[in-house]
Parts: C-alpha cells; structure tokens; sequence
C-alpha cells in the first residue's frame, strides 16, 4: 500500500535496514522529514520501535544472522507495500571472535552480505516493477574504505583457512564483497531503471566493532574523539537515497560524497563478480531474478 504526501502525490517507500543505530538513524529521521515513507529495519526490538514511533514510520524487525528472518523479512515488506523506491542494505558490522551462525556462514559474511544479497534479490521484482511505473529507483549499500585490506576467496569466505586478524581482515573482505556485489548488480539490472550504488561513510565517531579491542583502545587513547560526526558519516546515504539524481553511472562506489572512491583491484574484476553471484545463490538459496 503507498501512502501519499500532503499534496497528493504518492511517497516514495525506502527500505532502510541497519536503521535503529548509527548512521541509520540519521538517515531514517532525515528520509522521513523529506516526505519519504521510511520502512525502518533493525535487530534490536526496543530500537527499532523507537526510531519507527519518532519519525511516523513502520518498524520491521529481522536479525540478519538468521536467514530466515530475512525471508520473513521480505514477505512482510512485499504485503506492506506495492512499490519499493530505494533499498538501502545498511545492516552489518565488525565481530572481533570468529562465529558461525544458525546458517552455518560466518557472521561477518553473512550480516555483511549474505544476507543484504538475500534480501535484494527477494525484492527485487518489486523494485523492478517499481522503476517500469516510470519511478527512480535504487539499490544502495554501505561498504567502507576497509575494502582495500580485504581479499576475497571464494573457496575461503567463512575464513577457516586464513588468520582472523581481530576480525578486520574478514570486515574489509566482507565490504569489498559488497562493491564486487553492486557493481555486479548495477551490470544485471541494466534496462530496468533500477540503478545500484555502494558507499563509505567515512570513519564515524558511533558504537561501531565495540567487540573489537583495538576500536575500543582508540576510543579510551582519544577519549571518544575519534571519527567524524554520525551525522556527517549519514551524509552519503541520506544522498544516495533522496529523490534526486546521483550525477555517477549505476555500479559507482562513492567515498563519502565522491564518486569513484578507492577500490581494491579485486572489485573491478566483472568474473570474480560473477562467480560471487553464483556461488551466493547457492549459499543462500535464491534464483536468479536477473
């Protein structure tokens, strides 16, 4: 169902995971004012319900170290609504120990993107269906600068075979992971109007990696005064997501407001994107939409 804005037109609906923290909460309050129909997703019950009551929005919950929650997820974004605008795949983060989850996948790899990869492709026929009624619509992903010390191995992405490394190895793999996928997106989805870009917010003065000793140590040597400030780090999402013209082809990685940011060489390699679709299908259990 779409809702319409005081004038009549209809709003735009904007799936915002990752929403009931950090930079996402930003975005979800900013997204809201412009007029925007905000579904706002998080993990944590109490968060989430708050942010949603704040801004007028719907809160959805879902816990992306569960796949099934992300399943549960799309069916209940697909009943609520009959047209999705931009996708914004906020969700994710840092895990100082090496887990697996009920899935049987890394945590890092799967909050980071088997997951989002799951969710994508379950709406993306809405989202497609969206942009044929002449709407301007997007996929947008939050990867981060991290990207240049990952690597990623599609026969090691659980990393049972590598040193984890405080888990910064597996965090910069897994945001690099997340170029190689929009880029990979943004090729498949040419001729449907649906454009994907991935972004780094910058280094962000949040909660982020708190299991992480080396985040907290810097955190106690500058007292907290590290990091740009989280309205700041909201910034490229909140563009990224708005109703106006990004000015930067579809597959673009930004940093922060610029296009074209640092890549690992890996991310501009179209095959190893490919495989990593393919290979995540299988992981996740998904066809093809595109």
């Amino acid at each position: 169902m779409s809702e319409t804005n005081p004038g009549g037109a209809p709003q735009r609906t904007i799936v915002l995971t990752g929403a009931s923290s950090g930079i996402g909460v930003v975005a979800a309050e900013q997204l809201a004012a412009q007029g925007n129909q905000v579904a706002v997703v998080g993990r944590n019950p109490e968060r989430t319900r708050a942010v949603a009551e704040r801004i007028g929005a719907t809160p959805f919950l879902a816990d992306f170290e569960r796949l099934d929650d992300v399943r549960q997820l799309a069916g209940a974004l697909l009943d609520r609504y009959d047209r999705i605008d931009v996708l914004a795949n906020n969700a994710g983060g840092l895990n100082a120990k090496r887990e697996l989850t009920v899935d049987g996948h890394e945590r890092t790899i799967q909050a980071n993107h088997l997951a989002p990869f799951l969710l994508t492709n379950l709406l993306l026929p809405r989202l497609i269906a969206t942009a044929a009624h002449g709407h301007d619509v997007r996929v947008v992903s939050t990867a981060s600068l991290a990207n240049l010390f990952g690597n990623v191995r599609l026969d090691d992405l659980d990393f049972e075979q590598r040193p984890w490394l405080g888990g910064w190895r597996a965090y910069g793999t897994a945001k690099l992971i997340t170029i190689l996928f929009v880029r990979q997106l943004a090729e498949r989805l040419t001729g449907t109007g649906v454009d994907a870009f991935s972004f780094h917010p910058g280094t962000i003065a949040t909660n982020f990696g708190q299991s992480s000793p080396l985040v907290r140590f810097g955190g106690a040597v500058t007292r907290g005064g590290y990091g740009i400030p989280v309205e700041d780090g909201a910034a490229p999402l909140i563009r990224l997501a708005a109703d106006a013209p990004v000015g930067a082809p579809s597959g673009t990685y930004f940093d922060r407001l610029n296009a074209n940011g640092r890549m690992r060489h890996q991310a501009k390699n179209a095959q190893l994107g490919r495989d990593l679709w393919s290979l995540s299908e299988t992981l996740v259990g998904v066809d093809a939409v595109v």
